[in-house]
């Protein structure tokens, strides 16, 4: 707006008035752009699955995310899965959907639980986890962090027996073992081998033992009252009595994947027969991110700080990145460690050079007679005069 103050016709004042709002500057696309970042650089996620054999982990796995991990599996008889022992073996696919792909990392453990004695069998399980942790702090400790793959495992599914009367010994024992080092999410499985009420029972609270499960992080007070509800039933129906299947059956007129029993079929994708969507929506769709923070953020930093700990108490104060064994390092890092044994020879050699002149000026001759002979003359305290001999006078 302009004001024009006229006199005669001539113009004595000019007034202007602007309403300016507040202009698009355009950080408010930032999360587009990290979206776009991500979604190009892809995610990756490692999930561990541990149990005895015969509860359908392989299955339930494949259900998940609808994929064949286990193409060229050996079966073992009877008589070798008691002399087997516990190995860790991994399965790597890349899946992609709707232009967002995902490096699914599968880590089994065949041989857990299988022996007559079970002592410690949960011993290789966590060295690997810890292996894994370590080699993630060399490579963060290193030279080239612009490409660190990641590793770590970021969820443990521990499978429970349905067989028994709740947790067994061995399953107390791997999970207070392992509940500080990964997050674990315990599941019951083959559940359509008992009743409603049979699996009431055995959704037992896992935390009077003592184990620490993974917590799903409290709603915010703007979420809205769906999400709210999905959580606090995702929190009930921990252990997730779960069914896996390949197969797809006809049920209803509805092709459905599932299991065919004489008496009926049993949906593996319906709430009423098992919680198999609850587990694949909190493990894909709502908590997949979480899992890798708290990994990022309690579990490795545990261990991170563990690790300095460690090397603190060390006597010296050049700290060594650990080494894994049968791990080679490049050639720039043992130049690297060569030019550092230079400086420090070369720093010793500086400090034994000043030692020796400390010991040599020690025990120079005295000559304090003649130094005597020519001092300057002292001030009287008196007098404040200087004291002069009478023969000078």
């Amino acid at each position: 707006l302009v004001y024009l103050l006229l006199y005669k016709g001539r113009t004595l004042y000019i007034h202007t008035e602007s309403h300016c709002t507040r202009e698009y500057v355009g950080f408010a696309t930032l999360p587009n752009q990290v979206h776009r970042k991500s979604v190009k650089k892809g995610f990756d996620f490692t999930l561990m699955v541990a149990g005895e054999s015969g509860l359908g982990k392989s299955t339930l796995v494949n259900s998940l995310f609808l994929t064949d991990l286990y193409k060229d599996r050996k079966l073992l008889n009877a008589e070798e899965r008691i002399t087997q022992t516990v190995e860790i073996t991994k399965h790597t696919v890349d899946i992609e959907e709707k232009g967002v792909k995902l490096k699914l990392t599968i880590v089994d453990t065949p041989g857990f639980g299988d022996a007559v004695n079970n002592t410690e069998c949960w011993k290789p399980v966590a060295d690997y986890i810890d292996q894994q942790f370590e080699q993630y702090f060399r490579d963060e400790s290193g030279l080239n962090r612009k490409n660190i793959q990641d590793n770590r495992v970021h969820c443990c599914l521990y499978f429970i027996s349905p067989f028994g009367h709740g947790l067994r010994p061995l399953d107390v024992e791997f999970m207070k073992a392992l509940h500080e080092k990964v997050n674990i999410v315990p599941v019951l499985a083959k559940a359509d081998t008992l009743t409603p009420s049979e699996v009431k029972k055995k959704k037992i609270k896992i935390e009077q033992y003592g184990i620490k499960i993974y917590q799903f992080p409290d709603c915010d007070s703007d979420e809205d009252e769906d999400f709210k509800q999905q959580d606090y039933e995702l929190k009930e129906s921990i252990p997730f009595a779960v069914i896996g299947s390949n197969t797809v059956v006809e049920a209803k007129g509805k092709r459905v994947r599932g299991r065919l029993y004489p008496w009926g079929i049993v949906e593996v994708e319906n709430l009423a027969h098992c919680d198999f969507l609850k587990l694949r929506n909190m493990l894909v769709r709502t908590h997949m991110q979480d899992l890798k923070d708290v990994t990022r953020e309690i579990h490795y930093e545990t261990y991170r700080a563990q690790c300095i700990q460690s090397m603190t108490r060390m006597s010296g104060t050049d700290f060594p990145i650990p080494v894994m064994p049968g791990v080679t390092d490049s050639e720039t890092e043992k130049l690297i460690r060569e030019k550092d044994e230079e400086v420090q020879h070369a720093d010793r050699e500086l400090e034994s050079h000043h030692h020796q002149h400390d010991h040599d000026r020690d025990h120079e001759p005295e000559h304090g007679s003649d130094l005597d002979e020519h001092a300057d003359p002292q001030p009287n305290p008196e007098t404040g005069l200087d004291q002069i001999d009478d023969e000078a006078l």
